[in-house]
């Protein structure tokens, strides 16, 4: 296994100013964040753009990942995470025509794994977004077969905040999803593992692990942490908003010695990718800094 992170939190930063951060700080890989140059508002850890995937030419991309090896690290992945089934064609259009480019630009760099979501409309059951996900999937697997990439889709049900309630905008967040999807796309489409989403969802990490281990490409290592209060006064109905907390892993509930043990016992080598959405540790760069090199902490003993 090799320890890293999800570049996300450092906007501002450089590549080459976060690799040698983490270089230095004992990190191993680097997830880079590459979402569409853009300015404007956009959701929380997203919009991030490391790389230029629309105009990076094999050269170029090949020179990045010897760059990022001479320094310890490894490329374990590029992460985009849009929407690809949202309602609104123009912009299911343009996400899938920049996730295109995300991956032509990790062929073109020899990074074998894009991490994404399979995406949803939160106005339909999941049974209608099934069908539609049957439609839209098929010509981007295609493409990624074509660029010698695989796809990774996180277990991520995307309900934070009310423009996503009640059905979330990533579907393939719960084991019925995951057998359709293991089934239909086999070996083309895998999971980027992340246990914090099964903690309120009240789903069985030790099983889950054991029944998708095998179908795990990438891992995330993020924490969850439930507030009692806010699930008291809101209920379950409200499926997670204001009592989903996200944590630096060892401040939440994640039961870290199961998920190591469960991971290794299934055969997974892989990555394991720091994911920082904790707002205890936002504010500056010092502040997020300080959020990794604790959560590096916690996992360090478990990584060799």
């Amino acid at each position: 296994m090799k320890l890293g992170l999800l570049t996300a939190p450092f906007p501002e930063t450089p590549l080459d100013g976060i690799a040698d951060w983490a270089s230095l700080s004992g990190f191993e890989a680097l997830e880079i964040a590459c979402w569409p140059k853009s300015s404007g508002p956009t959701r929380r850890y997203a919009g991030t753009s490391h790389i230029d995937v629309a105009s990076i030419t094999a050269s170029q991309g090949k020179a990045i990942v010897s760059k990022l090896k001479k320094k310890g690290l490894e490329v374990s992945a590029l992460g985009y995470y849009p929407n690809p089934l949202h309602p609104d064609k123009a912009h299911r259009k343009a996400v899938i025509e920049h996730l295109k480019k995300v991956i032509a630009g990790a062929g073109r760099m020899g990074v074998g794994l894009v991490n994404t979501f399979c995406g949803g409309d939160a106005s339909q059951n999941v049974e209608a977004n099934w069908q539609e996900a049957r439609k839209v999937w098929p010509d981007i697997i295609a493409f990624a077969r074509d660029n010698g990439v695989r796809l990774a889709f996180e277990n991520c049900p995307m309900i934070f905040s009310y423009d996503e309630w009640p059905g979330g905008h990533n579907i393939a967040y719960s084991p019925y999803v995951w057998r359709r999807i293991i089934e239909e796309w086999k070996g083309e489409v895998g999971m980027n593992y992340d246990p914090s989403h099964l903690v309120w969802q009240m789903i069985d990490q030790g099983r889950f692990i054991r029944e998708f281990g095998p179908h795990m490409f990438h891992v995330h290592a993020k924490d969850l942490m439930i507030d009692r209060d806010g699930l008291y006064e809101r209920g379950i109905m409200s499926v997670g908003i204001g009592w989903q907390i996200p944590r630096m892993p060892g401040l939440g509930e994640v039961d870290w010695n199961g998920f190591f043990s469960g991971l290794y016992r299934v055969g997974y080598d892989g990555p394991v990718i720091i994911e920082h959405e904790d707002r205890r540790f936002e504010g500056s760069d010092a502040a997020v800094k300080r959020g990794f090199l604790l959560a590096r902490d916690v996992l360090r003993p478990f990584v060799k």
